[in-house]
């Protein structure tokens, strides 16, 4: 076999293959041996007919078509390796020449991962929030937890903003009552903002037994958007308590004796978050930071099917989950079909970038994953799923998945090396020391994950 390259841009090749005839001899046995368990031929016992008599029955073209099918990914696959190429997809395949007897030729074009050029990425500076709780950060969290330690009690009096009321509920459009427009029983706090528009001013001041009748335009069910009468009717009022803000409140929603000590705890805690949250925003924009440093040609057809693909998985598995289109899912956002398509363009391009940059980053500094470091990994990935480890790790290796999963974890590495080069500092000048974090490889690998698989799940959320 011989074969040569052509570069037609930095991203794309061309594969010149001839192969002499006779390497063809295993694939047109096998595809002999195929035809011969496909047909029959009388006077011939099946899998017994020759070769001659397949040629003049069915002609040697289908023989040839059957063995230069079989034989091409192989002759491929040996040109790619001889190139000395990374491929991205599937070839283009052409075959230029087939003559009977003496030769085979081909051409391949196929997208391949481009060259790319590391700099000194030493010089990265950027700028991240300062970590700082405030008093009123701990208030807001004593707050939340005071709300979730809430009861109610049923008063005879009309309701107000704040009381929980239970309520019946009948919506009509142009004079019917819809199908799936009759609700009973329905807990509602006023309010809260939960239900449909204008429900708050109609029942304030209603009590148990009162009803009201209001305008609301729907926002689901089947008639969405339109204008419905709504008659709402309360059968009770019951008022949230709050328990007071003590030392019995603290013993009883914590293992503290007092709330001094309560409070002291969700200082540490929202520090710790922010600081999570500092370390996860240095990991984002020192990675925005490198890929605006490394100039990465980009393989058109990688880029466009992995548009496409995000595109498929946003409208037929996220928003499907959610019972929403894509053109109310772009209402919902405010956004135009073209707009869209730009932000889709630019997160697949960043996605494409980060694993092109950071591939190169794990061979030029000779990053390895080790064992503990894959399985630390396969835990927190499972965790996310909802899987067991035993579960996830076996859906991983009966996928082929083991490979992703290590390069996950080798990106994560070589974002985190570029982060502790980088010089962080916080919005009130001082120095960010992430060097202490035992998970950052971790932390960066999610990063990392986030910013190739794209937004759109999130934004769908």
């Amino acid at each position: 076999m011989k074969s040569a390259v052509e570069t037609l841009n930095p991203t794309r090749v061309r594969l010149t293959v001839e192969v002499p005839f006779e390497e063809l001899k295993d694939s047109l046995d096998a595809a002999y041996k195929k035809i011969n368990q496909q047909v029959t031929v009388k006077g011939f016992r099946k899998g017994k007919i020759p070769a001659r008599v397949i040629d003049q029955r069915f002609g040697r073209g289908a023989v040839l078509e059957e063995a230069v099918n079989d034989a091409l990914p192989k002759f491929y696959t040996e040109a790619v390796n001889e190139a000395e190429v990374n491929p991205l997809g599937q070839p283009e395949v052409d075959i230029t020449e087939l003559k009977d007897g003496e030769l085979l030729a081909f051409t391949a074009e196929v997208d391949i991962r481009p060259t790319i050029e590391i700099p000194d990425y030493s010089g990265i500076e950027i700028t991240v929030d300062a970590v700082e709780v405030t008093d009123e950060d701990i208030e807001k969290s004593v707050e939340q937890l005071r709300e979730r330690f809430a009861s109610t009690s049923p008063v005879e009096r009309a309701a107000a903003e704040g009381d929980v009321v239970t309520i019946d509920l009948e919506a009509k459009v142009d004079g019917e009552v819809l199908p799936d427009g009759v609700a009973e029983g329905v807990s509602y706090t006023i309010g809260s903002g939960e239900l449909l528009d204008g429900i708050d001013e109609a029942v304030t001041g209603l009590e148990a037994g009162g009803e009201a009748t209001f305008t609301s335009q729907l926002k689901g069910g089947s008639a969405e958007g339109k204008d419905a009468e709504v008659t709402v009717k309360v059968t009770a009022v019951a008022a949230r308590e709050v328990p007071a803000l003590d030392d019995d409140f603290a013993q009883l929603a914590s293992e503290f004796d007092t709330l001094d000590e309560l409070k002291a705890d969700a200082r540490t805690r929202l520090e710790n978050q922010k600081q999570f949250d500092q370390a996860t925003q240095a990991q984002e924009r020192v990675l925005d930071a490198l890929i605006e440093l490394v100039e990465v040609p980009m393989p058109e057809k990688l880029l466009e099917d992995e548009i496409n693909t995000r595109k498929h998985n946003l409208e037929h598995h996220q928003l499907g989950q959610m019972g929403l289109t894509l053109d109310k899912f772009l209402e919902l956002q405010g956004k135009t079909a073209e707009e869209f398509q730009a932000e889709t363009e630019a997160q697949a391009q960043k996605g494409i970038k980060t694993q092109f940059i950071l591939d190169e980053l794990v061979a030029k500094e000779k990053l390895s994953v080790s064992q503990e470091e894959l399985t630390e990994h396969l835990l927190r990935r499972a965790a996310s799923s909802g899987m067991s480890p035993d579960q996830f790790a076996q859906a991983v290796v009966e996928g082929g998945q083991v490979q992703m999963l290590v390069g996950e974890v080798a990106r994560g590495k070589a974002l985190a090396v570029v982060v502790e080069a980088a010089k962080v500092v916080d919005t009130k000048g001082e120095v960010v020391d992430l060097s202490d974090d035992e998970d950052e490889v971790e932390e960066a690998a999610e990063v990392v994950e986030a910013a190739v698989d794209g937004d759109a799940e999130a934004e769908a959320k």
